[in-house]
């Protein structure tokens, strides 16, 4: 039992960001952020770095710095049948900070700060999911030094190292109330106990660590085919994230009451360490963008996201925990596409608005559809602005508003009960992000 225990509160171990499919964050740029998120084929300065390196090249300042932060707000609803919940999400604020100079005329480099991947998702620690999860927090940092050559005057090429590293927290129920009520049947010494602690999680499993840098690699390349067209196409390669010692612990709603009975049945988490891997998925991007007039740009791209990596998370445990058991839990994700559109109108000298709408599969497949990630297809609408008080220093704003397609599926629960063997139901997602960006040009 103890093994059936360990298993049910270690099977997964999520990384989510619910404004974003998968655990992927598009909050890179507040300019682009107005715009629909995309730069595959923009020239951005310094803000290049993330969308497409090889629009660093054509950097037509000696330095250019740029900066922001974002607010990611969600509201995550569950229901089946006449049982409704709501997550209690706190705002998950990712960040960015570029740096961009230009070495020689065809020839420039910069450094970025960014939060490509995060997690921010709480449930509460009683309700009916807390067996898959209650809560869970994940921050990844990429600082990714650059290098951006101009072959000709309307031909660039650029790459970038990525470094990447962060941290994570998660709890879920290692014994739900239903399990309880479940093994009071085989022992009914303890169907007191269960009815006592039936609308609560008797012990939950706490799981931290953090990951080790991890390396991958950031290319692309732009070219304009005309004073007024230009292509671009950028590839963000995979990174596989390992927390190499993870800390895990059990926590008792009672623990006077709970563990002198329950407490031999638990395994020893906290006495040594796991190991788990995650994969941060590669990204193609491929845009083309034009200029009807010197006052008006529109950009579109498509983004393809390779999910297929998630397949299984695999989960080693130290000597000390259940002899070094390792388990597997399926993912099974599948690749998808984002497509993009954005426009971009210079209303005066100083002011720029921006306009975007963009389409983000679900990689999540209706069977594997877990609180952990209610992932479904979304729909985003974008808006933004630059002001500029001076010539050289801008002011961005944007604002985000993501709604998620509704959407039904179940999951595996790590343990059975007496009703069902899987938990399901249905998940709707709503999230909305402000942006505040400046950017000063020398």
């Amino acid at each position: 039992m103890r093994k059936v225990i360990a298993l049910a509160g270690m099977a997964i171990l999520p990384m989510t960001y619910i404004a974003a499919e998968g655990y992927q964050v598009g909050a890179q740029s507040t300019k682009q952020a107005g715009m629909g998120h995309l730069g595959a084929s923009l020239k951005l300065g310094a803000e290049s770095m993330h969308f497409n390196p090889a629009g660093l090249g054509f950097l037509d300042k000696t330095i250019h710095v740029s900066a922001g932060v974002s607010g990611v707000f969600t509201s995550v609803d569950y229901s089946n049948g006449n049982y409704k919940h709501s997550g209690d999400n706190s705002p998950s604020t990712p960040l960015f900070l570029y740096a961009g100079f230009r070495i020689y005329d065809n020839l420039s480099a910069g450094v970025s700060v960014n939060n490509p991947y995060g997690s921010a998702m709480n449930w509460g620690v009683n309700w009916k999911g807390a067996a898959l999860v209650q809560d869970i927090a994940l921050k990844s940092f990429s600082i990714q030094p650059t290098l951006a050559y101009r072959i000709t005057d309307r031909l660039s090429i650029g790459a970038g190292l990525m470094m990447m590293f962060g941290d994570f927290s998660l709890s879920r129920a290692l014994i739900s109330s239903e399990y309880l009520a479940d093994i009071a049947k085989v022992n009914p010494a303890l169907q007191p106990l269960a009815d006592k602690y039936k609308d609560m999680t008797p012990i939950s499993a706490n799981l931290s660590g953090d990951a080790g840098v991890k390396l991958g690699y950031n290319v692309g390349a732009m070219f304009d085919i005309s004073d007024r067209v230009t292509v671009g196409a950028s590839f963000r390669s995979k990174v596989q994230m390992t927390v190499p010692e993870g800390k895990a612990a059990v926590t008792y709603a009672n623990e006077t009451e709970l563990k002198p009975i329950l407490g031999s049945q638990i395994p020893p988490l906290d006495a040594g360490t796991f190991e788990a891997s995650l994969p941060l998925p590669s990204n193609l991007n491929i845009g083309v963008s034009y200029k009807p007039s010197d006052r008006f740009l529109i950009s579109g791209e498509v983004q393809f996201v390779g999910w297929s990596a998630y397949k299984e998370l695999n989960v080693q445990f130290s000597q000390e925990v259940l002899n070094g058991y390792s388990i597997k839990a399926e993912k099974n994700y599948h690749d998808t596409h984002i497509y993009r559109i954005g426009g971009q109108f210079a209303a005066t000298e100083r002011l720029d608005l921006r306009l975007g709408f963009y389409l983000d599969e679900s990689p999540v497949k209706k069977d594997f559809l877990n609180p952990e990630t209610p992932s479904m297809t979304k729909l985003g609408s974008t808006v933004g602005l630059s002001f500029r008080p001076l010539d050289k220093f801008s002011v961005d704003l944007s604002f985000q508003y993501i709604t998620g397609f509704g959407r039904d599926g179940s999951y595996p629960l790590p343990l059975p009960t007496a009703q069902t063997n899987t938990f399901g139901g249905h998940y709707d997602v709503h999230a909305f992000t402000p942006s505040l960006g400046v950017s000063y040009a020398f």
